[in-house]
Formats: structure tokens, C-alpha cells, sequence
């Protein structure tokens, strides 16, 4: 079988090798153990992979690729639309040679991808859609078209669409599905925590508007303000660092939170098994990964309410539900009792424990095996 991957994420060349960001590539990899063949179409980036990269582990892989498209400016927006048909050209030559499409939605790529299929009805395709699938939030125009198209089944015909979280009213197509990071052999028992010295907080993302790392540090500012003993650790890199560097510089708050930068899976695994509690207060998340993992090993999550994060939480069972208000937030923060967290953490590790990559892996062998049987 031929297994056509259409993304947006850039790869890279080196050693003979194709390579692409952790988390995505971790997943693919499990794909490709039920595939002969792969090709990837794709931007590429010429630059060595970085400690956030990862190789692909497969020996029949294609690439093909495509410039990079976005229109966050109007030189950037007409570079983008002059490359569109050659884009496409390469989609629809991919497409045709493939025996299987999977699309990663969302992301402007994902969007021509879900256009160039309408064209093989007969294909077998896959989509995991790994942003926010609920249908009352409000997301860009190019996210709701791709939703649009891949639930709607008169025009897309052969697809299998894996959404997270489990909404109401949708086609038969869209299957809720989840992610995952750790082993069945990675399962630790609770360690359990003393909630009544030092509190110690994680953020673990990049360092974006989006996932709003300052919000984290100013929340633990707060909370340092009023006479609690906090400390943060923030994972992860991105345009926001001088700017993080420079608040916790002139508030003086080096003490009490440090940047590790981006660390390794195991690194940053060290820190969830002593950890007390995990900030993502995110705009926009689908499964957010960093939750599942913290709540592996008993780290209680503070989330904002996006996409399917309640129910993962649920709803404020196996983690703090906040909304992304400083007051608001260290308030609810402050209403819970050592025994609740104690609780929380009980509940969290043995929810997350259930969704392991061994898991993972079953399922999605089972969907590739059960599209080659139905074709």
C-alpha cells in the first residue's frame, strides 16, 4: 500500500533520513508500521533538526514538496497565492499514485488536501483533525471549511475523519478518537504529593500568544503575592521568550519561575512525577497532549474550557477548571482543599493511564486494516 501523507508541517533532510516535529512524527510512525509504502507532501525546511525533531522509522519514504503558504501579510499572501497551482498540481499527482490519502487537518495545506480529494471518490482516506472539533466554537474561516468538507459525506466520499472529543449531531464519517504519549510499561502508582509545603507548577508549551504563557507566570505572581509558596517551571520555546524574560526579570520573580527551554520527553517526564500542577490556559487546543501526560503521573491541570479539555477533566473532577481571568482564576485556585488535589491526582492518574500509546496503536491498526478490508 501506498500511504500519501498531505501536511503542513516542515520537514527535513539529514543522514539519509526524513525528519519532522516530535509529537507529529512520534504518531505517523505508528501509522507507517501498517504500510509498504509512504509519501510525503510537504514544506521543507534545510536546516538540521533541532532537539523538538524526530526521524520517521520507515525505509520506503517519497517526499515531494511544496512551498510553505500563509497570509499573515500581503507579500507573504502573494507568494502564497502564486504558489497555489503548483501546490495542487503536486496534491493531484500525489493523490492519484496513492492507495491510501491521510490528510492533517488543520492548516492551509490540510484545506488544499481537502479540496484535491473530492476528486477520488473510490480512495480510501483518513484525516485526523487535531484542533478543536466543536462545533459552537469560533475558529477562522479556513478551519471551518475543512471541517465542513470532511463531515460532509455527499461530497466527500471513503473518509474516515478522527476528531477529539465527542459532539453531538455529526456525520458517520467522524470518529472521536484521542492521542497519547506514554506506554502501558510507562505506567507509574501514584506518588502521592504534599499539598502543604512549596506548590510546584509546570507550563509545558510553546511560547505563543496562543497558548498564553504569560497568563501561567502571572497567575504564579499572584499567587507568590499573596504570601503562598509557589514555584514554575515553564518547557518550551518560541517568539515570547525575551518578552517572559524580561517580566520575570523585572518583577524579580527568578527565584520562583525558570524557563528550561525545550527539554526532552524524559526530561520533562522527570518533573511530571513530582510535580504538583500543570497552567494551560490555551485560546484553542484539540487533545491537548501536555494535559494527558501531566495527568499520567498524577499532576492535577489548571485548563481553560476548550474543546474537549472538560470532558478530560471531567469537568472539574479529575482536574480546576478556570477561566483565563488572573481574579478568577487564583479564586477557584483557592476554594480547593488539600483533600481535594489529593483526589484530583487519584482521578487523573487513573484516567490518563487508560489512554497509552499501546492503545493508540491497536486502534489505529484496526481503522487502517478495517479501510483495506472495505476497499
Amino acid at each position: 500500500m501506498n500511504f500519501l501523507i498531505i501536511t503542513h508541517v516542515p520537514h527535513i533532510y539529514q543522514n539519509q533520513k526524513w525528519y519532522g516535529y516530535v509529537p507529529y512524527v512520534r504518531e505517523m510512525n505508528i501509522w507507517l508500521k501498517y504500510v509498504d509504502e509512504v509519501t510525503i507532501v510537504s514544506p521543507i525546511h534545510q536546516e538540521k533538526p533541532s532537539a523538538i525533531d524526530m526521524a520517521y522509522q520507515h525505509d520506503q519514504i517519497t517526499h515531494k514538496a511544496i512551498p510553505e503558504i500563509a497570509f499573515i501579510n500581503l507579500s507573504r499572501a502573494l507568494k502564497s497565492l502564486l504558489s497555489l497551482p503548483l501546490i495542487l498540481f503536486k496534491l493531484f499527482e500525489a493523490c492519484q499514485q496513492a492507495d491510501h490519502i491521510h490528510l492533517r487537518c488543520p492548516g492551509n495545506i490540510g484545506l488544499l488536501g481537502c479540496f484535491v480529494q473530492l476528486f477520488f471518490p473510490k480512495k480510501i482516506k483518513t484525516a485526523k483533525y487535531a484542533g478543536n472539533w466543536d462545533p459552537k466554537s469560533k475558529q477562522p474561516l479556513s478551519y471551518r471549511l475543512q471541517k465542513w468538507l470532511l463531515s460532509n459525506t455527499s461530497l466527500t466520499k471513503n473518509m474516515t475523519a478522527l476528531v477529539y472529543g465527542d459532539w453531538p449531531n455529526q456525520t458517520k464519517n467522524i470518529k472521536s478518537f484521542f492521542t497519547a504519549t506514554f506506554t502501558e510499561a510507562e505506567k507509574e502508582p501514584l506518588k502521592v504529593r504534599d499539598y502543604s509545603g512549596t506548590l510546584e507548577f509546570m507550563f509545558v508549551g510553546s511560547l505563543v500568544e496562543g497558548k498564553r504563557p504569560l497568563f501561567a507566570i502571572q497567575l504564579i505572581k499572584q499567587l507568590l503575592d499573596n504570601g503562598q509558596e509557589v514555584r514554575l517551571h515553564v518547557f518550551g520555546d518560541g517568539v515570547l521568550r525575551s518578552e517572559l524574560e524580561d517580566y520575570i526579570k523585572s518583577h524579580q520573580l527568578e527565584t520562583y519561575i525558570i524557563l528550561h527551554g525545550n527539554q526532552s520527553k524524559d526530561i520533562i517526564k522527570n518533573y511530571y512525577r513530582t510535580s504538583h500542577f500543570l497552567i494551560l490556559a490555551s485560546k484553542s487546543e484539540g487533545w491537548p497532549k501536555v494535559v494527558a501526560e501531566a495527568m499520567f503521573f498524577g499532576v492535577i491541570p489548571l485548563s481553560t474550557r476548550v474543546s474537549c479539555v472538560p470532558t478530560m477533566l471531567g469537568h472539574g473532577q479529575r482536574g480546576i477548571l478556570i477561566e483565563a481571568d488572573l481574579d478568577q482564576a487564583v479564586k477557584v485556585f483557592n476554594s480547593y482543599i488539600e483533600a481535594n488535589f489529593k483526589s484530583m491526582s487519584i482521578k487523573a492518574l487513573e484516567w490518563s493511564q487508560a489512554y497509552t500509546l499501546d492503545r493508540f496503536e491497536r486502534e489505529i491498526r484496526d481503522l487502517i486494516l478495517f479501510e483495506e478490508n472495505r476497499e
